[in-house]
């Protein structure tokens, strides 16, 4: 039902995205069709990546619903730069950690903590992501906003390079580590293939070319939905930050939020954290790293800096995430926990 629902979605917003840019139809009516469009079309990458991650395994499936849930949050990002929208683009990416970390493990938790009194997942990967997490928010987003305080613009966009080189290098040597020299070693004792097979919705070729084609489509609508940010700003009374951190990290992650869901109900919860976690662990250490580069090519560059709004609610939604996950256990009421933290900072972004 709910496939039907995003496919009827894809094929009346799709066109009519066109037809109202084309038209200029009020930028309000845009905003609210490119958003709703966009997150249709994530359905479709979402069941894509599904597909493919049944075929792939757990850990390479939640690495391509990770890639592929950002690769739209990288597309609005690139258009939100060119425009010059470097506030929105910092802020979204932020709205990604906050999201990945407590919204969509929160969610993925609570339910299915509802249907299974106690969901296991592998708490080595857990330990090992934690350690990522702090590395990347605790010390690489940390580091250049108290570095920068006594630096000229030059130097800050110096040190933001050489950092995000760094992220870019750690982050490939850490799926090399997951994916290569120690793929499979750190299983928990007795882990068996127990799990039914399962047969995949599409082909891998089918998956493919509904991933290409929905890419390209939600490039289109994202370029045009970068450019009704400052009316619907100006019309709502919302902030930059408010529509960076909230609106379109939501959009953007559209597709992960709900693969992760439907993982955790299904009781795959290593997929499922892997989504939550791998997919903040790609915005902070590759997405973010390569924006600060792909910026160096448009009129205005974008620093590694943070505010210290943004900077106190990452850090603490990682801390809360590492203490939760590290037994390698959830349930509902350590899902409820991550969505309230979610609402609070929500809240705080609303009001600034």
């Amino acid at each position: 039902m709910t496939n039907k629902i995003f496919m009827l979605l894809t094929f009346i917003g799709v066109p009519l995205s066109v037809i109202g840019t084309l038209m200029h139809w009020p930028s309000i009516i845009l905003f609210i069709l490119y958003c709703i469009t966009i997150i249709a079309l994530s359905s479709f990458m979402g069941r894509a990546t599904e597909s493919l991650a049944i075929v792939a395994g757990p850990r390479i499936g939640g690495l391509l619903n990770a890639t592929f849930g950002n690769a739209v949050e990288l597309i609005i990002s690139i258009f939100s730069l060119k425009a010059g929208l470097v506030g929105i683009v910092l802020a979204s990416l932020t709205g990604s950690v906050l999201g990945n970390l407590l919204l969509v493990a929160g969610l993925s938790f609570f339910i299915g903590g509802l249907k299974y009194k106690r969901q296991e997942f592998n708490v080595f990967d857990a330990r090992h992501n934690s350690g990522l997490l702090i590395f990347a928010v605790m010390i690489a987003f940390v580091i250049p906003e108290v570095f920068s305080m006594n630096m000229n613009e030059t130097k800050t966009i110096s040190l933001s390079i050489g950092i995000s080189v760094i992220l870019i290098v750690l982050y490939l040597a850490a799926l090399f580590f997951k994916l290569v020299t120690h793929r499979g070693v750190y299983q928990p004792s007795g882990e068996t293939e127990d799990h039914e097979e399962e047969v995949p919705e599409w082909s891998k070729g089918k998956a493919i070319t509904v991933l290409f084609i929905a890419t390209i489509a939600v490039a289109y609508i994202s370029e045009h939905l970068v450019h009704t940010f400052e009316f619907v700003a100006e019309s709502f009374g919302w902030t930059e930050l408010f529509i960076g951190v909230i609106i379109v990290a939501i959009v953007g992650n559209a597709a992960e939020h709900a693969s992760a869901v439907l993982m955790a109900y299904k009781n795959k919860m290593d997929v499922a954290v892997e989504i939550a976690i791998g997919s903040t662990l790609q915005v902070a250490m590759f997405v973010l790293p390569v924006l600060v580069l792909i910026s160096l090519f448009f009129d205005q560059s974008m620093p590694l800096l943070f505010s210290w709004q943004e900077l106190i609610a990452m850090v603490s939604s990682v801390l809360l995430m590492v203490i939760i996950s590290n037994d390698g256990e959830s349930n509902w009421f350590e899902g409820l926990t991550l969505i309230a933290a979610y609402v609070i900072m929500g809240i705080g972004f609303f009001l600034l």
